[in-house]
């Protein structure tokens, strides 16, 4: 089934991929509501949504997990290895998968009965994923001022690699070296979100660029940061409520790059 509504060429084109009916056919009334969304497809099973993507590519698919044949999981695999690969929104009644949706790369994770607003969320990340990085706000020269023993030396932002808070204050570890600062982690959170930072705990802010995984711990998850000249390698802990944001980050940094 194709439903095409008379939007702008540059709109989004999606498929919604749902085995029961009244969920898909809900799907596609919210997607079409959406300014942002042009072309919708619709199928009602993983098979049906393969042969329809040979024929329909799609900017992104909208994907129920539990269905027969294939299921969401395994159909979102299949899509990961496509030359190139739509953006995945699992939209599902389960909240036990989500880490493996991630880890699968998806945009996002959405329960049922679907909301509006999260809807809303979901096509915004897949916009951002279709957009070219903007251009960071702050300056790719900054540096901060370090004091130490009546000395100040400037240390390029682009040489810290995770900043730890200490009190009112904050650490920078660097490929020179440890520097205490007089800032808050707050402060530098806020200057450096759109150079390629991210707070993923409220004690660390971390460079996304060093970041080579995730690994669960206990009940936990950690991110893995490798070395870069003095700063060592180091596993530092995720808040819960900050992994689907770092995922996300991660993910859409991977595309950027991959589309360079």
């Amino acid at each position: 089934m194709t439903r095409v509504t008379g939007k702008s060429a540059g709109a989004l084109r999606v498929l919604a991929v749902d085995d029961e009916k009244p969920a898909l056919d809900e799907l596609v009334y919210l997607l079409r509501a959406r300014t942002e969304i042009g072309e919708i497809h619709a199928a009602g099973d993983a098979t049906s949504a393969l042969r329809m993507l040979r024929a329909h590519p799609v900017d992104a698919v909208f994907l129920d997990i539990n269905m027969p044949g294939l299921d969401g999981m395994e159909l979102a695999g299949i899509l990961s290895e496509f030359a190139n690969p739509p953006a995945v929104v699992f939209v599902t009644a389960h909240d036990d998968r989500a880490i493996a949706a991630f880890d699968l790369g998806a945009v996002d994770y959405l329960l049922k009965p679907l909301r509006e607003a999260r809807l809303a969320e979901a096509v915004r990340r897949i916009t951002a994923t279709h957009q070219p990085a903007a251009e960071p706000r702050t300056d790719p020269s900054e540096v901060i001022p370090v004091e130490l023993g009546g000395v100040t030396t400037l240390v390029p932002r682009a040489s810290v690699s995770w900043v730890e808070a200490d009190g009112d204050y904050a650490r920078l570890h660097t490929s020179g070296g440890s520097h205490l600062v007089r800032i808050p982690l707050s402060a530098l959170e806020s200057r450096w979100q759109d150079a390629g930072f991210l707070r993923v705990h409220r004690s660390y802010l971390v460079a996304l660029r060093l970041v080579t995984g995730l690994r669960t711990v206990g009940t936990g998850t950690v991110v893995c940061l490798r070395a870069e000249g003095e700063a060592r390698a180091v596993e530092l802990p995720v808040s819960r409520r900050q992994v689907r944001e770092l995922k996300h980050r991660l993910v859409h940094r991977h595309r950027h790059r991959g589309a360079l």
